[in-house]
């Protein structure tokens, strides 16, 4: 978990320095990509916010997504991933958006997809998603894992080194 901390603690430096902004959508990674961001001191100048969004019923009521913005895009995929990260940005006005869902184990998910599958997209200056696949079961690593790669996924489009 350690990882975790060293990440957020990079990452909330640099939107502290360059005076930006985050909202965090998560699924499977529970919270923890939220804590991390909020355990770093100074958290007040950079995180505006953010949501477990885990249920249909979450992502209505806390993104304002209804079914027709999520019709034909299944969730813990590149495209809902990338709505979702838009979505936080703009609802937030965020100078960045990250979102992450996926499958944190111990069994896949019912869209078929393996525990341990998560995509992740940050939404700004520079947009980025990616998916990644663990290949293992155990629900708090996964969580993790998932937390820490959003987190890296965010600090690559806040340097620019895409």
């Amino acid at each position: 978990m350690d990882e975790l901390f060293t990440i957020a603690a990079r990452v909330g430096g640099l939107l502290k320095a360059r005076g930006e902004t985050v909202g965090v959508a998560e699924s499977s990674a529970g919270g923890l990509i939220s804590a991390a961001l909020l355990a770093v001191p100074g958290a007040s100048a950079f995180f505006i916010g953010g949501g477990v969004i885990y249920t249909a019923r979450a992502r209505h009521r806390l993104l304002g997504l209804g079914r027709e913005d999520v019709e034909g895009v299944r969730s813990a995929s590149e495209p809902y991933a990338t709505l979702l990260a838009n979505t936080v940005r703009e609802r937030l006005d965020t100078t960045w958006g990250l979102a992450e869902t996926g499958a944190a184990g111990p069994t896949g998910n019912g869209y078929g997809d393996a525990a341990g599958h998560a995509c992740l997209a940050v939404s700004g200056a520079h947009a980025l998603v990616e998916t990644l696949e663990t290949g293992q079961t155990d629900r708090l690593e996964n969580m993790l894992t998932f937390a820490e790669a959003a987190l890296r996924l965010l600090e690559t489009a806040i340097t620019g080194e895409v």
